[in-house]
């Protein structure tokens, strides 16, 4: 394979380059997206993928701010608390004409701010002389739209494209259009206030001579077309209320402080970046992936994200159920890997995924997002009592129960088991879904259908959750079946998987049924749903803590001493913040409080190294070193929705909280916090019709209520 290239699929791959995904600014607002440079433009850096994407296709490409062919100094830029707004500060640099300084650096303020709503770029410019004499300046703003779709982006070659269309320039407004292969136009509208000196489809010059002291203000406006579904545009005041409106009705919600400040600056950013990841769909928010490369629905992602933080924010879990049960396959269809009761995978949208250049238009290579599913449901009907809700989605949990049996058990053994049924479709099917994700201990790749372990985790803990909705609903003799399936399941995994002299449950099962013995995190999912005894679950956690896999910052994908570890690869040894989450509610679901404790420290430690606090798909496994930062993986997503939500399940797990709306019951099991957190402060946490605010204090010496509104009871056990 050449080093340039690091392979996520088969088929579909991230060409990657030196510099990292960390030097640029993300914006986000439902489909739409932005990244940019630090400075505020728009460049061909990096990986390549900085731009403003609308519905899966970059509708902006470039955008340069130029005084002549100079390029500002950059001073700062950051992304608000609130991941509303990008703004930027820079300065001139030293200008000379014919030997003679006639604009020190410094004396030119030039500020920048941006935001996205609704399918539109707002920045304003602003210009401010501070030197003693009057500037005559020019500024340029260049532009472009390459109408890239992000498998382009991502390095995707095309056999053909669609064309161009004529640019329009009128007045004060550039237009750049496109027609796609698949019949669907596509334009970039810009407009400029005041309007420039000249414009043209790629430039616009401005000319202007500032008084000392004086400030010039410009609008820029990007607004992004498909065929005519952008139904009129808001002015930048408008829009900038209606998101920060927006944005202030869910103040009201569940929000969490502590006493470390640094761990706040975390927390909040986590929070923001989860709030900017959900996605308003027609069946209620759904939170994408991550940008820049998944920004768009993943069955997995999406519900492990709804897991994380269903305790303090459920309206997650309801859209995610709502939006996978309307997508829930019900025929076969082996182009798409889909099968009755399947749950999906991910969606795509854009010129590729119309053309079926890519299978994953509507894709269902994933076997555990439909157990995963039905674990989401238990949960989110545990958490909420909306009985009205569960029973309207019954008929599709019903359906990923049956598909367990009919089609995710390949070859009728009792455990479920992974095979592509597409060509094209990925290779591994589990959330390690590189091609070389799961090995043997050799190396040596096993040959499907495979059994992986966190699968057969879930479906045990979907069929008991499926057997908690059955009883609530009045269904006793199924739910006694599901608890008899779930037990068998149990014994059966227990005596399949378990490697005596590896202290952990092997990674997979083969074709032939021999187990891949390979100490990776998958095992640590078997104590997230319950499946391990006891035993083997405190040995499981103590495996998993040793140096080989616990890298300082977090547990590895893949042991150091596996023939396959890599620590900077995708999955073959990096440190994945939602994984580490999964593992720590685990040990915490098996009174491991300090292994529990150890996940969130380590995390947290590796949170003040990154750009805004914002926690990145996966870092590197590299070991941890005394002084140094944690080693950042060049193609990975920031933000990314697990990742962000992965603080909040690590809390969870610390304070063995459960939340039971069925009884108006907080619970809190056997709580310990770590040393760095003297307090936490829980306000606005919704419990059937009570809302409480709790602190929990260091010393656990009882849970104090500092505001109880309705009916409920707050358990320590």
């Amino acid at each position: 394979m050449d080093d340039t290239t690091v392979r996520l699929t088969d088929d579909y791959y991230i060409v990657t380059a030196a510099s990292s995904s960390a030097e640029v600014r993300v914006l986000k607002h439902d489909d739409s997206f932005g990244v940019f440079g630090r400075n505020g433009d728009i460049q061909h850096a990096g990986l390549g993928e900085q731009g403003i994407y609308h519905g899966g296709t970059r509708f902006l490409s470039l955008l340069a701010f130029r005084f002549g062919n100079l390029e500002p100094f950059l001073l700062s830029s950051t992304i608000k608390k609130d991941n509303i707004s990008f703004t930027i500060n820079l300065t001139n640099p030293d200008v000379y004409v014919n030997g003679s300084l006639i604009l020190q650096r410094g004396d030119l303020h030039i500020f920048r701010t941006k935001f996205l709503w609704q399918a539109t770029c707002y920045e304003t410019l602003e210009l401010v002389n501070y030197s003693l004499s009057p500037i005559e300046l020019s500024f340029t703003l260049q532009y472009d739209a390459d109408f890239a779709d992000i498998f382009e982006v991502r390095g995707i070659k095309r056999r053909a494209r669609g064309h161009r269309l004529p640019d329009e320039v009128t007045g004060e407004r550039v237009v750049l259009g496109y027609q796609g292969l698949d019949g669907a136009v596509r334009r970039t509208e810009i407009e400029f206030v005041p309007g420039p000196e000249k414009l043209s489809a790629s430039r616009a010059y401005f000319h202007r001579t500032l008084a000392p002291g004086q400030h010039e203000h410009f609008a820029l406006t990007y607004l992004f077309k498909v065929d005519d579904e952008h139904s009129g545009r808001l002015t930048a005041a408008a829009a900038l209320e209606s998101a920060e409106r927006s944005l202030k009705a869910k103040a009201a919600e569940c929000q969490a402080q502590t006493s470390n400040d640094e761990f706040n600056r975390w927390l909040e950013r986590s929070a923001s970046d989860l709030e900017m990841m959900l996605t308003q769909t027609p069946y209620g928010l759904y939170p994408y992936a991550g940008v820049p490369w998944f920004s768009t629905p993943f069955g997995r992602d999406g519900i492990l994200t709804a897991l994380s933080v269903l305790w303090f924010a459920p309206r997650v879990a309801r859209g995610v159920l709502s939006y996978l049960a309307a997508h829930q396959a019900t025929e076969v269809i082996p182009e798409r890997d889909a099968t009755p009761g399947k749950i999906l995978h991910e969606v795509r949208y854009g010129e590729m995924a119309a053309l079926d250049e890519i299978p994953f238009g509507l894709y269902y290579g994933s076997t555990d997002s439909t157990p995963l599913f039905v674990m989401l449901a238990g949960a989110y009907h545990e958490r909420t009592a909306d009985r009205q809700f569960v029973e309207k989605i019954w008929p599709n949990i019903r359906a990923a129960l049956d598909w367990l049996d009919n089609y995710g058990d390949i070859d009728g053994d009792g455990f479920i088991e992974s095979a592509r049924l597409s060509a094209r479709g990925l290779a591994q099917q589990g959330w390690k879904d590189s091609w070389d994700a799961i090995s043997h201990a050799d190396g040596s790749l096993p040959e499907p259908p495979i059994a992986l372990c966190e699968v057969q985790a879930y479906a045990y803990a979907a069929k008991q959750a499926g057997a908690r909705i059955a009883t609530a609903l009045g269904n006793v003799e199924y739910a006694r079946a599901l608890q008899e399936q779930a037990g068998r399941l149990r014994d059966k995994f227990n005596a399949a998987y378990w490697c005596e002299d590896l202290s952990i449950y092997a990674v997979a099962l083969d074709k032939k049924k021999h187990p891949c013995r390979v100490v990776a995190s998958n095992a640590g999912h078997c104590l997230f749903s319950g499946i391990a005894t006891e035993e083997y679950a405190t040995r499981v956690a103590e495996r998993l803590l040793r140096e080989d896999c616990y890298s300082g910052w977090g547990v590895r994908t893949l042991s150091t001493k596996e023939m396959r570890y890599n620590p900077m690869s995708y999955h073959n040894g990096s440190v994945w913040p939602h994984d580490n989450a999964i593992l720590s509610i685990g040990f915490a679901n098996y009174g491991l409080k300090d292994a529990a404790n150890k996940i969130l420290t380590g995390m947290f430690d590796a949170s003040s190294f990154f750009d805004l606090h914002r926690m990145p798909e996966l870092f590197c496994g590299f070991r941890r070193r005394e002084g140094e930062s944690p080693t950042l993986y060049p193609a990975a997503c920031a933000p990314q929705a697990w990742a962000a939500a992965a603080v909040f399940m690590m809390l969870q797990a610390s304070l063995g909280l459960c939340i039971d709306a069925a009884v108006s019951q907080v619970r809190f099991a056997s709580p310990a916090l770590p040393s760095f957190l003297e307090e936490i402060r829980i306000q606005n946490l919704a419990v059937a019709k009570a809302t409480l605010d709790l602190v929990v204090d260091h010393s656990f010496r009882g849970i104090g209520v500092e505001r109880r509104d309705g009916d409920a009871n707050v358990v320590i056990y």
